[in-house]
């Protein structure tokens, strides 16, 4: 099968003309189970080190947990892309959510630190709200297989759309322990209730997940190995996408908002407001991203958005004003995130169906692992007084990888471009 699938896959049956009228297509149920995944990430994210202090871990516990999480989730989601057939990703997606359900009844009853570090090992927990799970690489791969050439980036965009608005709303929903303590609850109960309400929405995305038709689940085809004649461009992207990563990780939000207290001296309030800003202005720019795509191409648009975001995050670290760093940093929240249903798009793209799963997983993985290697440089330079610089290198290192992609990848075109 190619890259198209037949129309009873990508197409909704219109009411009352068959008697699964009402059944929600598969890019819909996909959307779904994203929104109720990144809903439970939003507020374990800001939750999970109130809660392991609560149960009594020390600063240092918590950072071995949060890396525990990160570095057992990269390493599950890769051997998922690499030894998982394409036929068997929705069994995979339900084998996902059933261990979604147990981490989150798990982390309710956990009482010893072993108990947490096995968990974060083994489990969903995701301390950064970020979208490197176990469920990425068969989610991008359903979705290519089911998405035509010329929907596929604007399907990807809205799947973006979507995990953003639910990952938002999720971090407002890290306030409800606050209102159960109000009405009596223990502060510990009230946390523990949260992570019951995470492994609920394991199962909500589980349901989501059995609605997929298996003919859209085979949509990819059948494969005995992951990579196969894309290997060589699959590596090549995923070495430039961990560039963008580690550079990405000079400029996190929680250093971003040390330096505007530090420099500027901004309120919690104030910078709460800012950042939620900043978070609407990412999320509209994924379908402005699949719009500009369809006019000048995937790897323009990544390239293109990027440098001036990247620009815009140096001219910050520099002004002396703060209205003017905040138009910036502004400025730059509304152009940086449009690489993000770009790249998706252009990887399940330029290879073959059968590949998707695993190069979904080999490109996002060491992502994840780059990422987490630089916020502790920032923090050493943080500590030397030297604030800037973070943003500065940031801003450097994205630009080298940009030009880097234009310059590999200009003449590798997908289907719909060529």
């Amino acid at each position: 099968m190619g890259d198209h699938v037949p129309e009873s896959v990508t197409h909704l049956p219109v009411a009352g003309s068959a008697p699964h009228a009402r059944r929600p297509g598969p890019a819909t149920c996909l959307y779904a189970a994203r929104a109720l995944r990144d809903f439970g990430d939003g507020f374990v994210a800001v939750l999970l080190a109130v809660y392991l202090a609560e149960l009594g871990l020390g600063a240092f516990e918590v950072g071995v947990v949060s890396t525990t999480a990160l570095v057992g989730s990269s390493l599950i989601t890769l051997a998922i892309g690499v030894y998982a057939p394409p036929a068997g990703q929705r069994r995979l997606l339900l084998a996902a959510s059933a261990l979604m359900i147990a981490t989150g009844l798990a982390f309710a009853a956990a009482d010893s630190y072993v108990l947490v570090l096995l968990v974060a090992l083994v489990g969903t927990i995701n301390p950064t709200a970020g979208n490197v799970s176990i469920f990425v690489p068969m989610e991008h791969a359903l979705l290519a297989g089911i998405a035509p050439d010329a929907n596929r980036t604007r399907m990807f965009a809205i799947y973006g759309l979507v995990g953003a608005f639910a990952a938002a709303a999720g971090s407002l929903a890290a306030g409800i322990p606050e209102l159960l303590a109000a009405t009596g609850w223990t502060r510990l109960a009230a946390l523990r209730a949260m992570f019951v309400l995470y492994a609920v929405l394991g199962v909500a995305g589980g349901l989501m997940y059995r609605l997929v038709p298996r003919d859209a689940a085979a949509a990819g085809g059948r494969a005995h190995f992951a990579l196969g004649p894309s290997k060589r461009i699959v590596y090549r992207l995923a070495a430039l996408f961990s560039v963008d990563a580690f550079a990405g990780g000079f400029a996190v939000q929680s250093l971003m908002a040390l330096w505007l207290f530090q420099k500027f001296g901004l309120s919690l309030a104030e910078a709460g407001l800012f950042f939620f800003g900043s978070g609407l202005l990412a999320a509209c720019s994924y379908p402005a991203a699949a719009w500009l795509a369809a006019r000048i191409g995937l790897v323009n648009t990544m390239v293109w958005t990027h440098v001036p975001s990247s620009l815009c995050l140096i001219g910050a670290a520099l002004v002396p004003n703060l209205h003017l760093a905040l138009a910036l940093l502004l400025a730059r929240s509304a152009l940086s995130q449009m690489d993000v249903p770009t790249r998706s798009s252009y990887v399940m793209a330029v290879v073959t169906p059968q590949e998707r799963a695993a190069a979904a997983s080999v490109t996002s993985v060491p992502r994840g692992l780059a990422s987490a290697a630089s916020p502790a440089l920032a923090g050493a330079l943080f500590a030397a007084g030297l604030s800037a610089w973070p943003f500065i290198i940031c801003g450097v290192l994205k630009i080298a990888y940009d030009l880097a992609l234009l310059w590999g990848f200009r003449h590798l075109k997908p289907p719909e471009e060529g």
